[in-house]
């Protein structure tokens, strides 16, 4: 926990990529820190191949069901190509965006 507060005081942005049960747990702490007002800091959820479809099958389930808003699902900027998705995230966090990324 200590880790990764310290992490996330030094970020100016989130993102998750398909991974393990590690980047759940920070996915939605930092999620949840957001929300809390801890930070105001963007996150972005890279969905390659459908890897979190099944994931966020669930949590939209969970604001159908009225257990979580339709805003803090819009604390998570979900995107399929990486490159739109860390524009977003830059461009969210106020930073100019390279020249570099437009020649990745």
């Amino acid at each position: 926990h200590d880790r990764r507060r310290q992490e996330a005081d030094r970020a100016n942005a989130f993102r998750v990529l398909p991974s393990g049960i590690g980047t759940f747990e920070g996915l939605f702490e930092t999620w949840t820190w957001c929300e809390l007002g801890y930070h105001d800091k963007p996150g972005g959820l890279l969905n390659q191949d459908g890897y979190y479809d099944a994931m966020l099958s669930v949590l939209q389930h969970s604001v159908a069901s009225g257990f979580m808003g339709a805003a803090q699902m819009a604390l998570i900027e979900v995107g399929t190509d990486w490159r739109a998705l860390l524009g977003d995230l830059v461009h969210a966090t106020g930073f100019p965006a390279p020249d570099l990324l437009s020649q990745i």
